[in-house]
Order: structure tokens, then sequence, then C-alpha cells
């Protein structure tokens, strides 16, 4: 393995973690749901909030060492990694509900952490182009944004943690949009300098959907439990990401024959440990929670 693609993973994992660190202070702020407020109410009462502004610069401190990872690995490396964010948000977590890791969460961590290096290692992804055409990026963008935006339309009347896991799978997908235009934007700044970024469109909307992805976070941790939003964004986002990078960057997995069959099981490991992992790790907090009364 090439020592950049070394440095990326280190920057990676420093990422997943300070992004933990960030989920973890802003749910906390978000963690007594009021079911009939509305969405935008829910929000406000959040970011007023100091510790909730701990967080979001805790979540911009590990973005920014996403943008470092990427200068040096390819989306196809980087993206796995930060999966592993939900490996540091589960003890922090526990560690803030007051209980224990069980021997199950640590069977489950151990095997995505086992996937994850799968997908990186012996998957050894490939560069994709620092100039993709931009008739690709304008399909991307017009059919992530209608499929985005015709979900929020179908389920904005449901409520609590159903709308949660809705908000959650959105904001996957707003951020695996936000993974790869930080990596065109890293392009940019790499070929063509500071002065090019600034008037490039990749720069400005990747300023805009990390504000939106941001505020439907927030909204997925205010209508609902974390163990309901968090499994679906964790999921959702290396996925689009994926996609994105083969569609639009052009990067390619440099699997063959039976390596395929390895990096599908890693795959269907990491989404099921994703899932399974985050669902029973949060399921004793949220049970804590319930057995308090609410206050109005």
């Amino acid at each position: 393995m090439s020592v950049n693609n070394l440095l990326a993973i280190v920057f990676a994992l420093l990422s997943a973690l300070t992004i933990a660190l960030g989920t973890v202070l802003r749910h906390y702020v978000g963690e007594e749901p009021d079911p009939d407020a509305p969405v935008r109410s829910t929000v406000w009462r959040s970011i007023i909030q100091p510790l909730w502004w701990l967080g979001l610069f805790c979540a911009l401190g590990g973005y920014g060492l996403q943008i470092v990872a990427l200068g040096f690995g390819t989306l196809l490396v980087v993206q796995p990694i930060l999966v592993l964010s939900l490996m540091f948000t589960l003890p922090l977590a526990a560690r803030v509900e007051g209980r224990r890791i069980s021997r199950v969460e640590a069977l489950w961590a151990a095997l995505l952490t086992a996937a994850v290096a799968v997908l990186v290692v012996l998957g050894r992804p490939s560069p994709g182009l620092t100039q993709p055409p931009e008739r690709r990026w304008v399909i991307a963008l017009l059919i992530g944004a209608g499929a985005m935006l015709a979900l929020f339309a179908v389920t904005r009347r449901w409520l609590g943690n159903e709308m949660a896991l809705i908000l959650g799978a959105i904001t996957g997908g707003i951020m695996g949009y936000v993974a790869v235009l930080s990596k065109a934007v890293v392009d940019v700044f790499t070929h063509q300098g500071l002065s090019q970024l600034v008037g490039a469109w990749e720069f400005h909307a990747l300023l805009g959907g990390a504000v939106i992805g941001v505020a439907v976070q927030q909204a997925s941790f205010n209508l609902g439990d974390l163990r309901d939003s968090l499994p679906a964004m964790t999921i959702v986002e290396p996925i689009v990401a994926f996609a994105l990078g083969y569609a639009i960057l052009g990067e390619r997995v440099q699997a063959h024959g039976a390596q395929w069959i390895l990096m599908a099981a890693a795959l269907i490991i990491m989404i099921a440990g994703t899932i399974v992992l985050s669902r029973s790790t949060l399921t004793s907090g949220n049970t804590a929670q319930q057995a308090e009364p609410r206050g109005g």
C-alpha cells in the first residue's frame, strides 16, 4: 500500500472519531423529542444551545480531516473508513448513557472493522477523473434531488421514529453527494489553485449541500431515537458515495474473480453490522429514557 493511501487511512480514522463525538453531542442536545412540534421548531431549540455548537464544531473538524484524507486517497478508500465513525459513536454514547458495551456489540464491532478492511485493502480502489464531464454532474444531481424530495414529500406526515428513519436516510443521501463534491473540490484546489476554487460551482454546491445536510440531520436527531436515524444515514452515505464515485468520478475497484465474492460479503456484513450494532447498542439507552417521565 502506498504512503498516500496510508495517510488517507490515518486521516479518515481521525475524521471518523471526531465526527462520532460531534454526533453524540448534538444528539444529546435533542434527545427529548416532541412528536407534536414542527421540525423547524425542534431544530431551532437545539441550535440555540452551546453544546450543540460544540458538537457542530467537532463535526466540522471531522469534515476538515476528511478533506485532508481525500487529498491523499480516493473516495473509495476514504468513504468505507468513515463508516467506522459508528465504532466510535457506540462507546461514546454508552458512556453518556452510563452503561457498558455487551459482548454481542463487541463481536459485531470486530466484524464491521474486518469488513471495512476487506473493502479498502482487497478492493485497492484506483483514482478517477479530476475533471469529470459536467453532464454527469447534472444528471446525478437532478436524480438525487428528485429522489430525496419525493421521499420527503411522501413521508412528511409521519411522526416520531418513522420520520427520524426517513430523515436519516435522506441525510445519508445528501452526505453521499457532499462526499463526492468534497473530492471534486479537493481536485479543483490541487490542480487549479485557490483562485479558481472560490469561483467553482462545485465549491458553492458543497457549501449548500453541507448546510442542508446538517439541518436535516439535526431534525432526524430531534424527531426520534439515535438508533433509528444513525443506521440509516451511516449506511446510505457510503452507498450513495460509492455509486457516484463510479458514475461521476470514474473511480474503480480493482477486484478480480473470487475477490468480488469477498467484497460482496464484506459489503453485506458492513450493512448488517451497522444496523444490528447501532440499534442494539442504543436500545438500552432508549429504554432507560422511556422509563423516565418527559418534561413538558
